[in-house]
């Protein structure tokens, strides 16, 4: 379907195209119609004053002399050299110049780039995602699928796709409200099991609980000040520096910050209440150098 999407995209592009070059084809054809019918005017009426001078000539000498004057004023040539027209040929260089350059640059307002992608094969059966594994929901209904290692089978989370072991990163993710958990969690975190991600060792996190307080999943549960009702969350990690810190977009307010030497890969983690978790587009610019 992604696929479709893509070419339906370069087909509807490529007729626009070629609808252009037509139109301009079709305007330069017509005005050098235009140019040729008005030519073709002046050279048959020059003609038929050819043709009567031609006759006056060849009249008697008293009548040739008699009109004399009015031949010699019909024999005056008004008409200059034919105009040299420019831009009458197709403006190849606006149809062909970086073409795949600027189909590829317009295609990037079509299409999404999101900084984490979710991982199916880890989300707990009652979690539903999207086609595009860029959101996810809490649904009542366990859904048949296998009971592989990497599942939750306990903790309703999901993972994003890709694990980090350095650098730094950053997503913001649209939590929805209600009781939900954003973060990031080591590689060899337990998936199985009642295990409490508040005293779990290799599970930093933020989580907004059934009463509607934000707390950081430390031991005992850290208690932060949010002026308002979170919407989005930002999550940045800094692999290298030991540090996860967690932000409201809105006004990049800093909600907490945690510190530790990392030794393995981490990977993001989402835990949706009902409402939907969305992990945000970011906004995909072309630079020429």
């Amino acid at each position: 379907m992604e696929f479709e999407k893509l070419q339906q995209f370069l087909k509807e592009e490529e007729a626009v195209r070629i609808t252009a070059l037509r139109e301009e084809e079709e305007q330069k054809s017509q005005m050098m119609k235009e140019k040729i019918e008005k030519m073709t005017e002046e050279i048959s009426s020059l003609s038929e004053q050819i043709r009567a001078i031609e006759q006056e000539l060849g009249a008697e000498d008293v009548s040739f002399l008699q009109s004399y004057k009015d031949t010699q004023n019909r024999a005056q040539c008004t008409l200059g050299d034919p105009e040299k027209v420019s831009g009458v040929l197709i403006d190849v260089a606006k149809h062909l110049g970086n073409l795949k350059y600027r189909v590829w640059e317009k295609m990037l307002g079509t299409v999404q780039y999101t900084p984490v992608t979710l991982d199916p094969n880890t989300a707990h059966p009652k979690l539903s995602l999207s086609e595009d594994l860029t959101s996810v929901r809490y649904s009542r209904e366990r859904q048949q699928v296998p009971d592989n290692p990497e599942r939750f089978d306990w903790w309703c989370w999901v993972l994003g796709s890709e694990g980090f072991s350095s650098g730094r990163h950053c997503w913001d993710v649209e939590v929805g409200g209600g009781d939900c958990e954003v973060g990031v969690v080591k590689e060899s975190f337990s998936r199985k099991g009642d295990v409490d991600p508040s005293s779990a060792e290799g599970v930093w996190g933020i989580e907004q609980n059934r009463s509607g307080k934000y707390t950081a999943l430390t031991s005992p549960p850290t208690v932060l000040t949010v002026k308002r009702k979170l919407q989005r969350v930002r999550v940045q990690l800094d692999w290298d520096r030991g540090e996860v810190s967690f932000f409201d977009p809105s006004d990049n307010t800093p909600l907490y910050t945690f510190k530790h030497s990392f030794t393995e890969r981490l990977f993001p983690f989402f835990g949706p209440s009902p409402h939907r978790m969305q992990i945000c587009p970011l906004k995909v610019s072309v630079s020429e150098k």
